[in-house]
């Protein structure tokens, strides 16, 4: 069966207090997970202004439509056959958001780090399904065009300006390593995956990047954790997984934070 979208039950107009472990079982829609997008790059990778050093993405409902260690029964996790998605022991299928993986391919591809922080009480299954859940090739989901040909030009440009990434952060901008990979080894700045405050997460994840907080960008869908921008942090409040119109949003507001101006009609792209 097709991977579902599971709904938080009880919050249709507010996400701030849901959360792992909250005793509340969200039930089950019939929406279908959405499909894997293919698009161009967004202008904002490519426009030759600062971007942040590392982004950061909360899982449950952030990166996946459901919550890990409430809606997948396992292990064993087994996954299709082109790893686009993964069953659990029951046979429920779970997958990414439909962007996502065009939006791991767009940030690695502009030398940006990609971390996690997650305070999931399943941080096994978490790390299993980033295990099993592939990227596809980037030729095959991040459109070649105009958009995509200018930020490949400029990708040396902002690795000069985020000078401490590292190698492994670009090297998906190299043709002959245009393959499906595990969404695992996209996280270099690294998988802070347990239960704790999303602070205790970002203290690990700064201790071992050395990337300073206000260089940090942070997509969650739970208001409470706006407490990470005690650090200096930006975090973007996501309502429904990440899009690239998130991910653009949430890049102008760290410029915005950080006084980098964009020219109207950029910001308006």
């Amino acid at each position: 069966m097709p991977p579902r979208k599971l709904t938080k039950q009880g919050t249709s107009t507010s996400i701030s207090s849901s959360g792992s472990g909250s005793g509340t079982t969200p039930t089950a829609t019939a929406t279908a997970t959405s499909a894997l997008t293919t698009s161009a790059l967004p202008p904002v990778l490519s426009d030759g202004l600062p971007l942040p050093r590392a982004v950061v993405f909360d899982l449950d409902y952030t990166l996946w439509p459901f919550w890990v260690d409430t809606h997948v029964s396992g292990p064993p996790l087994r996954a299709n056959a082109d790893h686009s998605a993964v069953a659990d022991r029951t046979g429920e299928t779970f997958a990414f958001y439909g962007d996502v993986p065009s939006v791991l391919h767009g940030l690695r591809l502009a030398g940006v780090r990609i971390g996690v922080a997650s305070r999931t009480y399943a941080p096994d299954l978490g790390r299993e399904m980033l295990k099993l859940l592939h990227v596809p090739a980037r030729s095959s989901i991040v459109g070649v065009g105009e958009d995509n040909n200018n930020n490949n030009n400029s990708s040396s440009s902002n690795s000069n300006n985020n000078n401490n990434n590292s190698g492994s952060g670009n090297s998906g901008s190299n043709s002959k390593d245009d393959r499906p990979r595990r969404a695992i080894e996209f996280f270099d700045a690294g998988l802070e995956i347990y239960p704790s405050s999303k602070i205790q997460h970002f203290h690990a994840l700064h201790k071992r990047t050395s990337i300073p907080y206000d260089q940090m960008l942070f997509f969650d869908d739970e208001s409470r954790n706006r407490d990470t921008e005690t650090l200096g942090v930006t975090m973007w409040l996501v309502r429904d997984g990440v899009t690239w119109d998130e991910v653009v949003r949430g890049i102008r507001e760290w410029r915005r934070r950080n006084g980098i101006r964009e020219e109207p009609a950029k910001a308006q792209a």
